[in-house]
């Protein structure tokens, strides 16, 4: 079991930056892909990106590559997520994911990871 808490949500205007985090809880979460996602009102929650826990290999969502970067500290069990050049497209409810062992691979659909936080509001105004 994982459970996972995000915050540093809030409101921001277009440019400018905001680091989430996401608290893990429980002993599989140094042997966890973890991902982040985002949901968009009326539309489907969608990868943001992830991290591999065997090598630290990430992946990212092409609207997000070279502006979002995605770290974790096992020892303080949590993952980050700097997001910078915030666009107001960015606008969603952010939710952090923990995909346990066996993940050989860094998923990207939503129906792969088992835990998953309750997710923090994010909203770029232009």
């Amino acid at each position: 079991q994982v459970q996972l808490v995000e915050s540093g949500g809030g409101s921001v205007q277009a440019g400018g930056s905001l680091r989430l985090s996401c608290a893990a809880s429980g002993p599989s979460f140094a042997t966890c892909n973890m991902g982040w996602f985002r949901q968009a009102p009326g539309k489907e929650r969608e990868f943001v990106t992830g991290i591999r826990w065997i090598n630290g290999r990430t992946d990212h969502a092409e609207s997000v590559k070279g502006r979002f970067t995605i770290s974790r500290d096992n020892a303080k069990n949590t993952v980050y997520l700097q997001m910078n050049s915030l666009k107001p497209e960015d606008t969603a409810v952010y939710y952090c994911a923990a995909d346990p062992p066996p993940n050989v691979r860094l998923e990207t659909a939503p129906g792969a990871y088992d835990y998953w936080g309750q997710g923090t509001q994010v909203t770029v105004s232009s």
